[in-house]
């Protein structure tokens, strides 16, 4: 996937590319009812060039105070929020109370139907079948600990499978398009949610199939998307029973691993790419609105890269 890094000119093309993609307009008529009342001496900020910015704080894993100090000097990121060289540049505390403000009234949730509504338009979103998982995401609130809580009252522990040690924080679920990469259905929840617990959320209804591993099987989710008209593409597990699968099923099971590989890639660009190693604010609610934004950002992104 190309990287929107904001040094050279592949970099301003990738994001003037997707600047063109999106109907802004329509995100504007969602949040066009906020208001940036500036400062004496300062004049307020249009509601679109703020959630421009935080677009690319999401893009970059910035922090607000390094969103302002991007957004002051590279000129690619100046141009994407729609700022000249002589407009001055909103302030860390501006970006904060904006993004507060969409977290707060549940914009955020809107702004990404809206874009799911655009990319489905544009014909992107495949629908061949919706690949469910999950990733750890560390809070930035250390763990409680014997003597003292920890600061963020909704974040949780929970093992990493497969590695030593555990993640005190949050889970970010997702229900990714098989074959575009774009994320469909996000949730966010503590970090000792099981996976299947949201599943069901994360299903949008016209797929063709669902793939997901083990951890989500059950037969009742299996007979419910068998009675929809969906394929149950849902990796077996053992149970006390059949404490060994067959090797027919560990056949199934790999080609479903291989399969629903792309949700990996979902992942580490998020991670690796995006930034999104920690939540940076306290509480489930703030959380949840770091983690759809970067779902956002996410689309926009692969949408851009489809595009080229």
């Amino acid at each position: 996937m190309e990287a929107l890094m904001p040094k050279g000119a592949g970099a301003n093309a990738a994001l003037d590319r997707l600047a063109g993609l999106v109907k802004w307009y329509r995100f504007e008529k969602l949040i066009g009812h906020l208001r940036d009342e500036g400062s004496p001496g300062r004049p307020g900020y249009p509601v679109l060039v703020l959630f421009r910015a935080v677009l690319l704080q999401s893009l970059y894993g910035l922090s607000e105070r390094e969103l302002e100090e991007a957004l002051g000097d590279r000129l690619s990121f100046k141009r994407f929020v729609g700022l000249s060289l002589e407009d001055a540049t909103p302030d860390h505390t501006v970006l904060n109370r904006f993004r507060n403000q969409l977290v707060e009234q549940g914009l955020l949730e809107k702004l990404f139907g809206e874009l799911d509504r655009q990319l489905e338009n544009a014909g992107v979103i495949l629908k061949r079948g919706t690949m469910l998982d999950a990733t750890l995401i560390q809070a930035v609130s250390a763990p409680p600990k014997e003597d003292r809580p920890s600061n963020d009252p909704d974040a949780r522990f929970a093992k990493r499978q497969g590695k030593s040690g555990s993640t005190f924080g949050y889970k970010a679920h997702v229900g990714v398009d098989e074959g575009s990469g774009l994320i469909r259905a996000v949730l966010t929840t503590p970090a000792n949610v099981n996976d299947t617990t949201p599943a069901d959320a994360l299903i949008r209804g016209d797929e063709a199939a669902v793939w997901a591993d083990a951890a989500y099987d059950t037969h009742a989710r299996r007979a419910r998307l068998k009675a929809e008209g969906k394929k149950p593409r849902i990796a077996r597990r053992p149970n006390r029973h059949h404490p060994e699968l067959p090797p027919r099923l560990k056949r199934y099971n790999l080609l479903i691993a291989r399969r629903r590989a792309q949700v990996e890639t979902t992942f580490a660009t998020l991670k690796r790419r995006m930034r999104l190693t920690c939540i940076r604010y306290v509480g489930l609610i703030k959380a949840t609105g770091q983690v759809v934004l970067a779902a956002i950002a996410f689309n926009m992104r692969r949408w851009a890269t489809i595009a080229a």
